[in-house]
């Protein structure tokens, strides 16, 4: 009986939102085709093909808006199950794709990036929100693949930055002269999530990150 309730209350609630979405639903074709046949003349009656046709077509709309709906809602259900699964980072430490830093004022913090070939040295461009160089960090050769340099949080002149929000670049030049791009990662402990427009938002320090950029996290 339960069920037998429930799938006429989800019957009628896609009715109604068919009609809200296309101004008309199956009852109410149903209705016009009637009296489209109520109102016919008798002597010049409606052809039967096209009359089928029209049956045909209303069920094919039909069909398209309720797996349209049915899509939607597995979506949100999706979406619902990213979000709760982004709370349990919350203390854990995530990398993730970006170039943001999150400077805390005080303690050094690492950058972390990606070389796809050995480079002889590399410079590393740290710019504040205004996007002006604060400072520039040179390194000897690194191998290819994953590297990570501290940044104590100072300017080029030594003196110790406030906390924020900060980006860097690092570019790097090869035994042959030629200057490769890193790919740049966003680190840190993840301190709290905020929750848009049905997607996660990570929350490490001042910076912010899409849940979707997540690459690795780390962390009890």
């Amino acid at each position: 009986m339960v069920s037998s309730v429930t799938s006429a209350t989800d019957t009628t609630s896609s009715a109604a939102a068919m009609k809200t979405s296309l101004g008309m639903n199956s009852e109410d074709f149903l209705k016009l085709f009637l009296a489209q046949l109520q109102n016919q003349d008798p002597l010049e009656p409606q052809d039967a093909a096209a009359m089928l046709d029209q049956l045909s077509q209303m069920s094919l709309v039909e069909q398209s808006f309720n797996n349209n709906t049915a899509l939607n809602s597995l979506l949100d259900a999706q979406n619902s199950a990213s979000n709760l699964s982004s709370v349990s980072l919350i203390g854990k430490d995530v990398k993730a794709t970006g170039n943001s830093i999150s400077f805390d004022g005080a303690a050094s913090t690492n950058l972390q990036f990606n070389q796809t070939v050995s480079t002889a040295s590399n410079e590393i461009s740290i710019k504040n929100a205004d996007g002006t160089v604060v400072r520039t960090i040179t390194t000897g050769a690194l191998a290819s693949g994953d590297a990570s340099v501290a940044w104590d949080g100072k300017d080029s002149s030594g003196n110790l930055l406030s906390a924020g929000s900060y980006t860097f670049s690092v570019n790097g030049t090869t035994s042959t002269g030629s200057t490769v791009s890193a790919t740049t990662y966003t680190s840190g402990k993840v301190s709290g999530i905020s929750f848009s427009s049905g997607t996660s938002t990570l929350q490490i320090g001042s910076t912010t990150i899409p849940f979707s950029d997540v690459i690795s996290v780390t962390g009890a």
